[in-house]
């Protein structure tokens, strides 16, 4: 499988069953899988979520947004326990327009599951832990 190093986007391929060891960039060692959401860019929007071999949680949210704010620790917690199953990422909408309006961000926060660069599926509004967990299972993310 193909996964992206978030640091220098550099293509890795990983065996499936190496995931779960903790593996590390070619390039430049930064953990791949870090369980952790990934800040994107409009510059690393297209690499991350493109050639990813595991489905990429993209939220799109804003500094100024309550809702948001509360989610986020949810979506990081969540990051963290499914680390080897879906790659987490973030796109901050006021620093980033063009990407929001690419992806037909309409409220926020707003997240898109990627499966190999397309849209997979949407849910608008903030989620708790199980609720989070539990859209993803729906999604065939397990």
């Amino acid at each position: 499988m193909e996964l992206v190093c978030p640091h220098c986007l550099a293509i890795n391929r990983v065996p499936d069953t190496r995931l779960a060891d903790g593996p590390k960039c070619g390039q430049c060692s930064t953990p791949l899988l870090p369980g952790v959401p990934v800040d994107l860019t409009t510059d690393s929007f297209d690499r991350f979520v493109e050639r990813s071999g595991l489905p990429v949680l993209v939220d799109f949210w804003a500094e100024w947004c309550g809702p948001c704010k509360m989610m986020a620790p949810v979506f990081k917690q969540v990051a963290a326990e499914m680390a080897t199953r879906v790659r987490f990422a973030k796109v901050e909408t006021e620093a980033h327009p063009k990407l929001s309006l690419r992806a037909h961000i309409k409220s926020i926060p707003t997240l898109v599951l990627y499966r190999e660069g397309e849209e997979a599926a949407r849910v608008s509004g903030a989620l708790d832990a199980r609720n989070l967990k539990a859209w993803l299972a729906s999604q065939g993310v397990h």
